[in-house]
């Protein structure tokens, strides 16, 4: 019986593997590069020196002064995209927030906190300028708010470019993902994400092969 439970498990973790990358109704060998050069966030005040974009794949948000009201879309992140993603060991969120809310962004943290295991979100905190800066280096059709913060929010790559859609049925091109909308998250960009993952992935597994035929 246990031989049989082990022969199962190898059996059908590669099957789940397979159809949790697979099950997306977008099939780009690759997620298209949208942006190659966007800012940093050195100049941000982040809650440790190891957080970075490089060698990551970041969602990235803004909320601006706008921390309240944008609680509604950190939920939607958090349930349908965080939760599924967040075991991944290149996986964060960013969000990047307007000096002197951190008030308001604890309260909105210890709500997150009592649902899900936080240590893959991470909040920045910088001047309107620096976020304006940032967000205009994406260099994508949207506008912040008079608040610094807008709904959508963005895939950065471990090459810190952005990723989307160059084809997409709706926008053409899509630079980013509305998450005031649980559809739009939990289908097109949970499917994008996928993809990116599967895309390194694809790629380490290539990188490795051909580094055993080396030493070969």
């Amino acid at each position: 019986m246990k031989k049989g439970f082990v022969l199962g498990v190898l059996f059908i973790l590669p099957l789940v593997a397979y159809l949790f990358f697979a099950s997306g109704v977008n099939h780009f060998s690759k997620l298209p590069v949208l942006e190659t050069s966007i800012g940093n966030i050195e100049a941000f005040i982040k809650p440790n020196d190891s957080l970075q974009l490089k060698d990551k794949i970041t969602i990235v948000g803004f909320l601006g002064e706008n921390v309240a009201k944008s609680k509604g879309n950190l939920f939607n992140l958090n349930q349908k995209v965080y939760n599924y993603f967040h075991e991944f060991s290149d996986f964060q969120m960013l969000m990047l927030v307007s000096k002197g809310q951190e008030k308001e962004l604890q309260k909105v943290i210890n709500e997150l906190d009592k649902l899900t295991d936080m240590h893959k979100w991470n909040f920045v905190y910088g001047s309107n300028t620096e976020i304006q800066s940032f967000f205009t280096s994406l260099n994508s059709p949207y506008k912040l708010d008079a608040k610094m913060a807008t709904s959508q929010v963005f895939i950065i790559d471990k090459n810190e470019a952005l990723r989307g859609r160059d084809d997409d049925e709706d926008e053409g091109k899509l630079y980013g993902y509305d998450a005031s909308s649980p559809a739009e998250i939990n289908g097109k960009m949970k499917d994008d994400v996928k993809v990116i993952l599967a895309e390194y992935r694809l790629a380490l597994k290539k990188y490795n092969k051909l580094k055993t035929q080396i030493l070969e």
